[in-house]
């Protein structure tokens, strides 16, 4: 199985075992399957951890912005937040892969929610970290 999914390891264990840890530059997930727990683990060695802050502009707010983006968001693995401003936009944070951070900042620039308008995004203040600052994406209220 390692052979066709270079980038995923897999390990079963007894319950009984102790528990395997993630380092931070990985995301996991377990099953328990009659007995087994299996770990599913995609380690980021090969690619930066980033945080980025954005801010959506247009028709973005009142049509479910928040919510698209939330969904997507985890789609994409990522961790961070999202909320309305009283400007009328939406801003946020994004972190996680380098390349699933480029993907939805695309996402962004170009789809939002079905009935949004987005007439620019911008980025700022993008960093390298070692680890996630936020355990999943949320949206503010």
């Amino acid at each position: 199985m390692s052979e066709l999914f270079s980038d995923w390891s897999v390990r079963h264990h007894f319950l009984k075992r102790s528990p395997v840890c993630f380092k931070s530059r990985s995301f996991g997930a377990a099953w328990s399957i009659h007995g087994f727990v299996t770990i599913f683990r995609y380690t980021m060695s090969d690619e930066d951890l980033i945080s980025v802050d954005y801010e959506v502009f247009g028709r973005v707010q009142g049509v479910f912005f928040r919510k698209y983006t939330q969904a997507e968001g985890k789609k994409l693995g990522l961790v961070g937040w999202v909320q309305n401003t009283g400007a009328g936009t939406v801003q946020g944070q994004l972190q996680g892969p380098r390349s699933k951070v480029e993907q939805m900042q695309e996402w962004l620039k170009s789809t939002g929610s079905p009935k949004s308008r987005i007439t620019k995004a911008e980025f700022n203040n993008e960093k390298t970290v070692d680890s996630l600052e936020h355990s999943s994406f949320n949206i503010v209220k």
